[in-house]
Order: structure tokens, then sequence, then C-alpha cells
């Protein structure tokens, strides 16, 4: 059985030839002699249209067909000369392995965003959500041949933890405890002795501290899996399930970790480009115009570096109103952002950040106020990555935990890294899903999640 794949990438191979075909009936049009039905097996982006005629003995009931009926059709590849679809199959036979019952909720007509996510178990069936997921599949194997083809290794960080990287106040808690009794106590706090684990536990909210002790024996690694914060946050850009991608770089400091920032996007966007002819093409016409040029200009800019600092000195004498007033001690808006690429007409790497509004790992630099950090702005989506070269030096990791109130002794694996083979290393955070928004336009990131996990959103 041929896939409607192999039909459009073998044309020539298969034209005047019989084939057999199954998949799901997405539309059918018929008068009283012949009809035509658009089939999709999901192999590929497009439809393969089914042309039937009266001479079959079924003719009757395939012109009664409902939308996402299943079908086996065996049949001729004939060459359409000036049509929109470049062949199509002359059916022999058509079996119906399974007729759709009529209430099936997505018909032949535009559903908005909100409702197909009311109904997330059908809606990979409609042609945004197809060309939306394929290219999510692409981008993830794009992520992998990425690291795979340059050294790194791939590693599988705890999904449960008892590290606090980025603050547990973000981080879901993880417990055994039944829930439905008072919860046992002990100096006025809840006692988890007699947890499964002994101890407070959370499902992860980043890979990157496990990661960091595999860097520190492979040199080069990453990791790229579910990650789960617990923020109460309704924006477009917020979920409390994403995937992660995670590199750490042994040997790296802040300027090699932006280039291999910009190798790495660069390199997922152009897979994505060409493998995905069909589906950017969609997206550029009905989700955002002008989509393939900004990822097509993406591939050719060269990245700019400044130092946050500097940053602001730009918007502070911009002839903007802005909401949020920029500050040199303070963090960038989403006003702010998009200036700044607009106002370099590309992709923009802020670094050098404060150290009072970030993380404890990050290197603090000479200066003592600020930290070899870095966001990488880019057009239409902001920010896209974060990342540091991490403070390899271990009593200043020491002091800066100290000084952030990060609790040393359940770190005390973490903080032994610099004890035993320390070296300037780096790495950075890359949210699956923001990438996707970027390259897909999509503007809610329910809409490139298959299940969306949201505040009040649990379903399915």
């Amino acid at each position: 059985m041929e896939t409607i794949k192999d039909l459009y990438k073998n044309q020539e191979k298969y034209i005047n030839t019989d084939v057999e075909v199954a998949g799901w009936v997405r539309t059918v049009r018929d008068s009283k002699t012949f009809g035509f039905i658009e089939m999709n097996d999901g192999s590929f982006f497009n439809n393969l249209q089914i042309v039937f005629g009266n001479e079959l003995e079924n003719f009757s009931e395939i012109c009664k067909l409902t939308i996402s009926s299943t079908i086996i059709v065996k049949g001729t590849i004939v060459k359409t000369e000036n049509a929109k679809q470049p062949f199509e199959l002359h059916a022999k036979s058509i079996e119906i392995f399974n007729l759709s019952d009529s209430s099936y909720p997505l018909q032949k007509k535009r559903h908005s965003f909100e409702y197909l996510r009311t109904v997330a178990h059908l809606r990979p069936r409609t042609n945004t959500f197809s060309a939306i997921f394929r290219i999510r599949s692409v981008a993830a194997f794009a992520i992998h041949e990425y690291f795979q083809s340059n050294g790194y290794v791939y590693v599988n960080t705890p999904i449960i933890t008892c590290a606090d990287c980025e603050g547990s106040a973000e981080m879901f808690k993880l417990t055994t405890l039944d829930l439905d009794k008072p919860l046992p106590q002990k100096d006025g706090k809840t006692d988890f002795s007699n947890d499964l684990f002994g101890k407070k536990a959370y499902i992860t909210g980043s890979g990157q501290l496990h990661g960091e002790t595999f860097a520190s024996a492979f040199g080069k690694i990453y990791t790229f899996g579910p990650t789960l914060r617990s923020e109460d946050s309704n924006t477009k850009t917020h979920a409390n399930e994403f995937w992660m991608v995670e590199p750490e770089i042994s040997f790296c400091d802040l300027d090699g970790l932006m280039d291999i920032e910009e190798d790495f996007l660069k390199f997922v966007v152009k897979e994505v480009l060409d493998k995905c002819p069909e589906e950017i093409d969609f997206c550029d016409k009905f989700i955002q115009n002008g989509l393939k040029e900004k990822l097509t200009k993406l591939l050719d800019s060269n990245f700019v570096r400044i130092d946050h600092h500097d940053v602001i000195d730009i918007l502070k004498k911009a002839d903007r109103n802005w909401e949020f007033k920029p500050e040199y001690d303070g963090d960038l808006a989403k006003e702010h952002e998009k200036y700044i690429t607009e106002y370099f007409n590309g992709p923009v790497f802020v670094k050098n950040w404060p150290k009072d509004i970030k993380s404890y790992y990050m290197k603090v630099n000479p200066d003592g106020k600020t930290v070899a950090g870095v966001d990488l702005e880019v057009p239409g989506a902001g920010e896209i990555m974060g990342g540091s070269q991490r403070e390899e030096n271990y009593d200043t990791l020491v002091a800066r935990m100290k000084e952030m109130g990060i609790a040393e002794e359940p770190l005390y694996w973490y903080l032994e890294l610099r004890k035993y083979g320390s070296n300037i290393h780096s790495g950075f955070g890359l949210g699956f899903e923001r990438l996707l928004m970027y390259i897909t336009g999509m503007e809610n990131i329910r809409d490139v999640i298959p299940y969306p996990r949201t505040p009040n959103n649990c379903d399915f």
C-alpha cells in the first residue's frame, strides 16, 4: 500500500500505474455520474484527489460518505494538466471501512483556535494543526541532529528532583502523603520523613544543574525533554508543561556560547524550511503573512551583540512613551525587546545583565555588578533563548547562593563540580514551544502543544 507522501515525492514513477491507498475523507463532491473525494492519510500535508464514477457498484454509498470516514481505494494515478493538483487517482474500487458519524465536529468550515482547543483529540486532522505538528516533529528531529552531529551527548535528566534550579516557588511539589488527611507536622512545617523519598521533592523546572554534572564528564551535552512550572500565568506565551532544550558546554565562555546559539537556531530554522515547504507555505498564507520571508532573513542575519547597559541607553534615548520605563538595573519588557530588534533590524544578543535580577549560577563579571548572562531577542517574538557562562569558582558561587538565599546542603553535589576539575563552562535554555511559535507564526503557545496544560486547564 502506497502513502500520499510516496505519490507526491515520486510522481513520475507512479503516473499511469495502479496503486492502493487508505486514509480519511476530507471532502466529497458528487453529481449523478461521477464525484471527487479529497483524502488524507497523515503521511503528507497535501491531500490526494480521488475521482470515482457510477460504474462502481457501491457508487451511491460512496456519494453519502461523511467527513473523516475511513476508506481503502484501488485505482490508477493519472497526471492532471493545468489543475491545482499535479495528479489524481481514478478509482477502480472504494471500500468503506468505517463510516464516520454525522456528529463529527469538524465539518467543512473555518473553526476558531479557541474552539479547536476544546476538541484537541481531533484538531490534528485540520490543515492548520496538521502543519503545526508536522513542523514540531521536524524541528524536534533537527535539534537532535544538530547536537548529535556536533559531538554532544544526549542526557536524560530527572523529572523528579530535589534540586532547586530556578526557584522552588515555581516548581510543582511531589508527594505520596495522603492529601485527604491532615499532613504530618514537625517544627511547624510539613514532615516529609514518611514520604516516598523521605524529603521534599519537586517535578523538574530545569535540567541544567544535572546537565552540568555530565558536561563535566563528557565536555558537551544536551537535554531535551518535558519541564513543568507551577506559575499561575494565563498569557499567550506561558504554559505549565512544556519542553526545554538545554545544552551545557565545558571550556566555553560567553562569546563561544553566542556562536553556538546562533549556529543552532539557524540550523533548525533551515531544516524546517527545507523539509516542510508545504507547511511553511500554508503558515505564511493563513497564519502569519511574511513568515517565510522572516525566517529566510534570519538565516542571512548577523546577530548583533550588545551589553544590557547599552540597550538601556538606546531605549532611554528613543522617542517613545514607554509603558514600562527602561532601567539600568531592570529587566526588558516586551515593548523593549520589540524596539531593540527593530532598531537593529534583526536578532540581538543582549549580554552582561545586572546580577541582582539574574540567577545565582551565572558568572559574576569583573565589575562585580553584572553577570555573563545573555538573552537572544528575535524580531516578532522577543526573547527566544536565555543562557550564561556558569560560575566556575567555588567561593564565588557559595557567596552568591548565600546572598540569594539558596540552601547549599541540597546542592552539595553541584558545588563539588567546582572542586573537582572546574573549568570555564556555559549553557543556554530554549523553550521548544517558544521556538515553534516563532517558526510557525502561531500567537498562542496552546496551539503548538498537542495537549496544553495551563491554569484551570488539564483536559484530555
